[in-house]
């Protein structure tokens, strides 16, 4: 999943945006369950950079409903 920037979300509609969330949502949690068995981490920087994303996406979409 690529990282999404604020200017490219923006021009995403409210349906896209709710499925790149849930993608990013998914991933962290594939490598939260990874981290929790035991396995190293593949990249610390991405699951932050995805953490990161997913706080645009939900920024992104309240202000598109105010």
């Amino acid at each position: 999943m690529a990282i999404l920037k604020n200017k490219d979300a923006r021009k995403l509609g409210r349906s896209e945006l709710d499925k790149k969330e849930a993608e990013l949502r998914s991933e962290v949690a594939r490598e939260r369950a990874n981290i929790a068995i035991g396995a190293p981490v593949s990249s610390p920087g991405k699951m932050r950079e995805m953490k990161r994303t997913i706080a645009r996406i939900l920024t992104i979409k309240s202000e598109k409903t105010s």
